[in-house]
């Protein structure tokens, strides 16, 4: 990885930390990345960062996300001057600034869902974390120690990503089957759907969820059309493990990615590893063997 890869906010369940080992079974050169489930598209600015693709489509159920995605690739400058507008005014409020952050989070639940909001309620919201209740508001509470990012960091993050990606990109907000179809030979198709844990119905943790069978199900598409992929989707650490292996049928390689030491496990006085699963398709699997072990894993073929 060429320096540090610029991100526009904390985001939960980004993989930005662990890009540097999911490159390491790219190909040096493709002609599109696709991601159907974005989030804030580490992936994407990441291989961005190594010039790996000519192109990147970036997708996202939740349409708000991709707002702000596309507005700081393709428009950087008017997102920074929204955003600061936003994040100003709650130095104003006679109640502080968790009042504000709650006038926001209104506004955005009764439809102003602008990428100026979306964006100042994760970067000032708990753990950077997107939480929708039943009726598909926003409900995550703000974290009371910080007043979000600063604008000058958001700005100097989102002009670095725009440079890489301006020009480059495609953006939609739709079911990932979608995506499917438009991949073909060539490309690479990169996927970090929802925690298994709660993805086979929607959760409050997640916009939409994504079942176990219907994912692993709609896998083959890509298969049957020649199309590779890299899929992050289950793990574990200690003795407990996360979610379902992905079928053998599928022809896959998983791997497991040291992720560093559990922050649960530490606060109850242990030291355990957390991996969480890579799983890569035939094609690229032939080339992973000739992949110095920099990072420590274990793998095996299913």
């Amino acid at each position: 990885m060429n320096g540090k890869t610029p991100h526009i906010v904390q985001y939960q369940g980004s993989k930005r930390i662990l890009a540097p080992q999911i490159l390491q079974y790219m190909p040096r050169k493709f002609n599109r990345l696709l991601e159907p489930f974005a989030g804030m598209a580490a992936i994407t600015v990441a291989t961005a960062q190594e010039r790996r693709a000519d192109e990147y489509f970036i997708n996202d159920i939740n349409e708000p996300i991709i707002r702000i995605l596309q507005a700081a690739i393709d428009c950087p400058s008017e997102l920074i001057e929204r955003y600061t507008a936003v994040w100003a005014k709650q130095f104003e409020y006679s109640k502080g600034h968790i009042e504000h952050y709650y006038h926001i989070r209104e506004r955005f639940n009764s439809g102003d869902e602008s990428a100026e909001n979306m964006l100042y309620l994760l970067a000032r919201c708990v753990k950077g974390a997107v939480r929708y209740c039943r009726n598909g508001k926003f409900n995550q509470s703000p974290d009371k120690r910080r007043h979000g990012t600063n604008p000058k960091s958001i700005a100097s993050n989102v002009y670095a990503i725009s440079n890489l990606l301006k020009g480059r990109t495609s953006f939609s907000a739709v079911d990932y089957l979608h995506i499917f179809e438009l991949a073909e030979p060539g490309d690479l198709v990169y996927m970090d759907p929802p925690y298994q844990g709660v993805s086979n119905t929607r959760d409050n943790r997640y916009f939409a969820g994504v079942g176990f069978d219907d994912f692993s199900n709609s896998i083959r598409i890509l298969n049957q059309k020649g199309v590779d992929f890299i899929i992050s989707y289950d793990g574990e650490c200690g003795d407990r493990e996360y979610g379902n292996e992905l079928p053998q049928s599928l022809n896959c390689t998983k791997l497991l990615l040291n992720a560093g030491l559990s922050t649960q496990a530490t606060l109850l006085g242990k030291r355990n590893i957390t991996y969480e699963a890579l799983y890569v398709s035939e094609g690229l699997a032939e080339t992973i063997n000739s992949i110095p072990k920099q990072i420590t894993m274990m793998e095996w073929t299913i």
